[in-house]
C-alpha cells in the first residue's frame, strides 16, 4: 500500500531531524519509533502507540503519539485529541502525587525507616508511570538511604537502572547494575542475573562497546523466565542483539565456542533461527550467504529501539570481517571472484577494497592491470 503524502512528509521531517526512515520505555517506545520510521507501518503503529499511552498515566506520551498521528492521518477518527482523558488523567496524577508526598512526609516525621523506604519507592513508581523520570530517579535515590536487606538493594538498583534505560543514561545503567551484582549471591533465587546481563548489554550497546555488549548477552541464562526482563527486552531481542554483536566482534573459533556451543544462548537462538544460520554460515566460511541473510533483516533491525542507530556500524563490521576472512586461504584473489561474492549486481567491490586497505582493515595490494 502506498504511503500517503502526509506520511511521507512526516517521515521526511523525522529524517531531517536525524532519524532513520525505512521505506517498505519499551512497548510504547518501540511502537512510537516504528511510527516515526516506517512508511508502511506508520499510521497503525502510531494508533497503537496512542492506545498504549492511554492505557497508562503519562499524558506527555499520549500528546506525542496523538500529535504524530494527526500529522500523518489528520482525517482519521482516532486522530481526534481526547481532551477529557487528558484533563481526567492530569487531575488524578496531581492528586496521587499529593497523596504520596503527604504520606512520605508523615513517615519522615515519625522516623519510621522502613516506611520511609517504601514511601520513596511508591513515589518513584508513581513518577515513573507519569513520565517524570528525573523526579523518579530522585525518589529511588532517596530510597537507597533506607535499604536494609539484599532484596531492598536489588530492588532499588533495578528501579534506578530501569529509569536510566528510559532516559538513555547508559553510564548510570551500568553503575546501578554494578551495585546489584555486587550483592548478588549465585545461589540466591531472588538475584536477577538475567536482567542485569541484558540491561548491561543494552547499555554497552548504547555506548558502542560492541564486544563487551556481546559477552553480556551471551552470558544470559535462557532458563530464567522472560518475565524477569520482559519490560526491557524479549528472548528474540537477546538472540538478535547477542548474535549480531558476536558476529561483528568475534572470530570463527569464538563464535563456535561462545555462541553455537553455548547451551544457554543457543536456546535464545531458537527464537531467531536466521541469526543462528548466519553465524553458522560465517563459521563455515560461506561469507556471502551470511551477508545475504543479514541483509534480509536489516529493515527490521532499523525499527528496533536499541539497535536502530547502530545497525550501519554493526553491519559494516560484519561485512569487513567477511571480506577479510574470505582472503585468508588465498595469496591472490581476482576482483571478479570478489565481485561475485560481495558486490551488488552491476557494481564492483574495488572502491570498497581500496578504502579497507587505506584504513588498514585489509592487508593487501591491488594489481589494477591484472585485476587481482
Amino acid at each position: 500500500m502506498a504511503a500517503s503524502d502526509e506520511v511521507l512528509g512526516y517521515l521526511a521531517k523525522q529524517s531531517n531531524l536525524g532519524g532513520v526512515v525505512v521505506l517498505g520505555r519499551t512497548r510504547f517506545d518501540r511502537l512510537f519509533l516504528i511510527g516515526q520510521s516506517s512508511a508502511a507501518l506508520c499510521v497503525e503503529a502510531l494508533k497503537a502507540a496512542v492506545v498504549e499511552a492511554k492505557a497508562g498515566n503519562d499524558v506527555n506520551r499520549y500528546r506525542d503519539a496523538w500529535d504524530a498521528l494527526r500529522t500523518v492521518a489528520p482525517n482519521d477518527p482516532e486522530a481526534q485529541r481526547d481532551d477529557a482523558w487528558i484533563e481526567r488523567t492530569e487531575m488524578a496524577n496531581k492528586a496521587e502525587t499529593a497523596r504520596l508526598e503527604g504520606e512520605l512526609k508523615g513517615y519522615r516525621n515519625n522516623l519510621i525507616k522502613e516506611s520511609i523506604r517504601m514511601g520513596n519507592e511508591d513515589l518513584g513508581k508513581h513518577f515513573e508511570s507519569i513520565g517524570r523520570l528525573n523526579e523518579a530517579t530522585e525518589a529511588y535515590t532517596r530510597m537507597r538511604q533506607d535499604v536494609s536487606t539484599t532484596k531492598h538493594i536489588v530492588d532499588c538498583g533495578m528501579h534506578l537502572a530501569n529509569v536510566s534505560l528510559h532516559r538513555r543514561d547508559y553510564a548510570m545503567v551500568l553503575n546501578n547494575v554494578g551495585k546489584i551484582t555486587a550483592v548478588q549471591n549465585e545461589d540466591d533465587e531472588r538475584a536477577p542475573q538475567a536482567y542485569t546481563r541484558i540491561a548491561s548489554g543494552i547499555a554497552l550497546l548504547g555506548m558502542d562497546r560492541f564486544e563487551d555488549a556481546a559477552k553480556a548477552f551471551l552470558r544470559t541464562d535462557s532458563t530464567v523466565p522472560p518475565t524477569e526482563y520482559s519490560h526491557i527486552a524479549s528472548p528474540n531481542d537477546v538472540a538478535v542483539y547477542g548474535g549480531l554483536l558476536a558476529l561483528a566482534t568475534m572470530n570463527r573459533k569464538e563464535l563456535q565456542h561462545l555462541v553455537l556451543d553455548n547451551l544457554y544462548f543457543r536456546a535464545f537462538l531458537e527464537h531467531e533461527p536466521h541469526i543462528r544460520k548466519a553465524i553458522s554460515l560465517f563459521v563455515n566460511g560461506r561469507y556471502s550467504s551470511c551477508l545475504s541473510i543479514l541483509e534480509g533483516s536489516r529493515a527490521d533491525y532499523l525499527l528496533d529501539v536499541y539497535l536502530q542507530s547502530h545497525v550501519p556500524a554493526i553491519y559494516s563490521k560484519i561485512r569487513t570481517k567477511c571480506i577479510v576472512q574470505y582472503f585468508v586461504p588465498f595469496s591472490c584473489v581476482t576482483l571478479e571472484s570478489l565481485d561475485a561474492a560481495f558486490a551488488q549486481p552491476g557494481t564492483s567491490i574495488g572502491p570498497e577494497l581500496v578504502r579497507m586497505i587505506r584504513q588498514d582493515a585489509l592487508k593487501a595490494r591491488i594489481d589494477a592491470k591484472n585485476k587481482v
